[in-house]
């Protein structure tokens, strides 16, 4: 499951990579978590971005277990669910980040985070698909979840699972066509080679947003010990 992921550009970079209206509502996400309020690019409104929550709004999620299929879908599987088809045609967003984290496991109970970036450390859109919901007060949200494929054998020893990476004229694809065989062609691993490293156990604080989250360190569990593994 990919359940972190981050945007450490400014709102300038973000804006050009995009081709987005810059807003002043933007700020950067070194540590973006699930029930948190995030930029994304739907298929309504390509020129500028919108805030929907990852996963559930806070409160929501205080009431009920905040579940993977809120946070994360498979791509394989949105073919054969009617509710995720209807999802692909008509609620469809592009989420951008510039990294995002994977734990590797290293025992039963311990795991090491890495951080996971293009080559050249820039701008990336993942593939999402939103939804919009009232709550009890007739009150309306906005939600996303991550599309998620197959990792590549370069990324096996780290997870089976990664965000669907979609190169620019892939993302203008994502946002522009109702084509449901187009759509899901564009939903596969990221062909080349991701850049990786540890990074501090910080991460594993949903409330800690600052760029320490994104620097390198040694390797080290969630509990601060160093490992020998990398």
């Amino acid at each position: 499951m990919i359940h972190r992921y981050s945007l450490s550009a400014p709102p300038e970079a973000v804006a050009s990579r995009l081709g987005v209206d810059p807003t002043e509502a933007y700020s950067p996400q070194f540590n973006a978590a699930p029930t948190h309020l995030l930029p994304v690019v739907t298929q309504e409104s390509p020129t500028g971005l919108s805030f929907f929550y990852w996963g559930a709004p806070p409160a929501w999620a205080n009431q009920k277990p905040l579940g993977e299929r809120l946070i994360n879908v498979l791509a394989e599987g949105i073919s054969e669910k009617p509710a995720l088809r209807k999802k692909l045609r008509t609620h469809r967003c592009l989420v951008p980040a510039d990294g995002f984290f994977i734990w590797k496991r290293i025992g039963k109970k311990a795991s090491v985070p890495y951080r996971f970036t293009l080559p050249d450390k820039s701008i990336f859109g993942m593939a999402g698909l939103w939804e919009e919901y009232e709550d009890e007060k007739d009150v309306n949200h906005h939600t996303f979840s991550l599309v998620t494929t197959s990792a590549p054998e370069s990324m096996v020893e780290f997870s089976d699972r990664m965000p669907v990476i979609l190169a620019p004229e892939q993302g203008q694809i994502w946002l522009g066509t109702t084509d449901e065989a187009i759509l899901l062609s564009v939903l596969g691993p990221y062909p080349g080679v991701l850049d990786h490293y540890s990074v501090s156990s910080l991460v594993n604080n949903p409330t800690v947003n600052d760029r320490r989250i994104i620097q390198a360190v040694p390797p080290a569990d969630q509990f601060g010990n160093l490992t020998l593994f990398d």
